[in-house]
Protein backbone atom coordinates (compact mmCIF):
# COMPACT_ATOMS: atom_id res chain seq x y z
CA UNK A 1 0.00 0.00 0.00
CA UNK A 2 1.25 3.53 -1.56
CA UNK A 3 0.30 6.86 0.93
CA UNK A 4 -0.60 9.39 -1.31
CA UNK A 5 -0.86 13.51 -0.03
CA UNK A 6 -1.52 15.96 -2.64
CA UNK A 7 -1.44 19.72 -2.35
CA UNK A 8 -1.72 22.95 -4.30
CA UNK A 9 -4.88 23.13 -5.40
CA UNK A 10 -7.02 26.18 -5.55
CA UNK A 11 -8.79 29.07 -7.13
CA UNK A 12 -7.11 31.11 -10.42
CA UNK A 13 -8.23 33.03 -12.72
CA UNK A 14 -7.62 32.39 -16.60
CA UNK A 15 -3.76 32.11 -17.69
CA UNK A 16 -2.57 31.44 -14.76
CA UNK A 17 -0.42 28.71 -13.25
CA UNK A 18 -0.23 25.86 -10.88
CA UNK A 19 1.82 23.92 -9.14
CA UNK A 20 0.69 20.45 -7.68
CA UNK A 21 2.13 17.83 -5.61
CA UNK A 22 1.39 14.57 -4.30
CA UNK A 23 3.67 13.11 -1.58
CA UNK A 24 4.27 9.19 -1.52
CA UNK A 25 4.95 7.08 0.99
CA UNK A 26 5.29 3.00 0.69
CA UNK A 27 8.42 0.35 -0.68
CA UNK A 28 9.56 0.27 -3.83
CA UNK A 29 8.32 3.56 -5.04
CA UNK A 30 10.67 4.24 -7.67
CA UNK A 31 9.34 0.84 -9.37
CA UNK A 32 6.16 2.38 -9.81
CA UNK A 33 4.04 4.29 -12.57
CA UNK A 34 2.30 7.66 -10.94
CA UNK A 35 0.02 9.56 -12.51
CA UNK A 36 -2.39 12.43 -12.49
CA UNK A 37 -6.25 12.33 -13.07
CA UNK A 38 -8.64 14.59 -13.00
CA UNK A 39 -12.65 14.54 -12.66
CA UNK A 40 -15.54 17.08 -13.12
CA UNK A 41 -18.88 15.96 -11.36
CA UNK A 42 -21.06 13.67 -13.63
CA UNK A 43 -18.13 12.68 -15.81
CA UNK A 44 -15.29 10.15 -16.07
CA UNK A 45 -12.11 10.28 -14.65
CA UNK A 46 -9.67 11.43 -16.89
CA UNK A 47 -6.23 10.90 -17.48
CA UNK A 48 -3.59 13.90 -17.56
CA UNK A 49 -0.06 13.13 -17.13
CA UNK A 50 2.12 10.27 -15.94
CA UNK A 51 5.58 8.85 -15.33
CA UNK A 52 6.20 5.19 -15.15
CA UNK A 53 8.98 3.50 -13.43
CA UNK A 54 12.35 4.24 -15.31
CA UNK A 55 10.75 8.27 -15.84
CA UNK A 56 9.15 7.53 -18.91
CA UNK A 57 6.13 10.47 -19.57
CA UNK A 58 3.29 9.98 -20.94
CA UNK A 59 0.00 13.33 -21.56
CA UNK A 60 -3.33 13.15 -22.13
CA UNK A 61 -3.58 14.68 -25.66
CA UNK A 62 -5.61 17.83 -24.48
CA UNK A 63 -3.30 18.54 -21.76
CA UNK A 64 0.23 18.42 -23.52
CA UNK A 65 1.98 21.51 -24.08
CA UNK A 66 0.61 23.01 -21.21
CA UNK A 67 0.86 20.83 -18.46
CA UNK A 68 4.40 19.31 -17.36
CA UNK A 69 4.66 16.14 -15.15
CA UNK A 70 7.85 15.55 -12.57
CA UNK A 71 8.96 12.93 -10.06
CA UNK A 72 11.69 13.32 -7.70
CA UNK A 73 12.03 9.56 -6.65
CA UNK A 74 14.63 11.19 -3.64
CA UNK A 75 11.76 12.74 -2.19
CA UNK A 76 8.62 10.39 -3.30
CA UNK A 77 6.88 13.49 -5.26
CA UNK A 78 5.04 14.01 -8.07
CA UNK A 79 4.84 17.21 -9.32
CA UNK A 80 1.87 18.83 -11.83
CA UNK A 81 3.01 22.21 -13.52
CA UNK A 82 -0.01 23.64 -15.18
CA UNK A 83 0.45 26.84 -16.90
CA UNK A 84 -2.26 29.06 -19.35
CA UNK A 85 -4.83 27.52 -17.46
CA UNK A 86 -8.24 27.31 -18.76
CA UNK A 87 -11.91 26.93 -16.80
CA UNK A 88 -12.26 23.79 -18.73
CA UNK A 89 -9.33 22.39 -16.09
CA UNK A 90 -11.69 23.14 -13.22
CA UNK A 91 -11.76 19.93 -11.95
CA UNK A 92 -10.37 17.53 -8.63
CA UNK A 93 -7.20 16.85 -9.67
CA UNK A 94 -6.11 12.79 -7.79
CA UNK A 95 -2.50 11.44 -8.21
CA UNK A 96 -2.43 7.52 -8.32
CA UNK A 97 -0.18 4.66 -8.11
CA UNK A 98 0.37 1.41 -10.57
CA UNK A 99 2.72 -0.97 -8.84
CA UNK A 100 3.29 -2.61 -12.50
CA UNK A 101 5.17 0.54 -13.08
CA UNK A 102 3.69 0.91 -16.39
CA UNK A 103 1.80 3.76 -17.62
CA UNK A 104 -2.02 3.20 -18.32
CA UNK A 105 -4.81 5.59 -19.29
CA UNK A 106 -7.84 4.17 -17.32
CA UNK A 107 -8.13 5.06 -13.99
CA UNK A 108 -8.93 1.48 -12.68
CA UNK A 109 -5.37 0.21 -13.88
CA UNK A 110 -4.17 2.39 -10.48
CA UNK A 111 -4.35 0.73 -7.02
CA UNK A 112 -3.48 3.60 -4.41
CA UNK A 113 -5.10 6.80 -5.00
CA UNK A 114 -5.00 10.53 -2.98
CA UNK A 115 -8.22 12.22 -1.49
CA UNK A 116 -7.79 14.83 -4.14
CA UNK A 117 -6.96 18.85 -4.50
CA UNK A 118 -9.99 20.85 -5.85
CA UNK A 119 -8.23 23.18 -9.00
CA UNK A 120 -10.90 25.84 -10.32
CA UNK A 121 -10.57 27.94 -13.36
CA UNK A 122 -12.58 31.63 -13.07
CA UNK A 123 -12.97 33.12 -16.54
Amino acid sequence: QVQLVESGGRLVQAGASLRLSCAAAGRTFSDYAMGWFRQVPGKEREFVAAVDWRGGIKYGDFVKGRFTVSRDNAKSTLYLQMNSLKPEDTAVYYCAVRSSGRIALAAPEYEDWGQGTQVTVSS
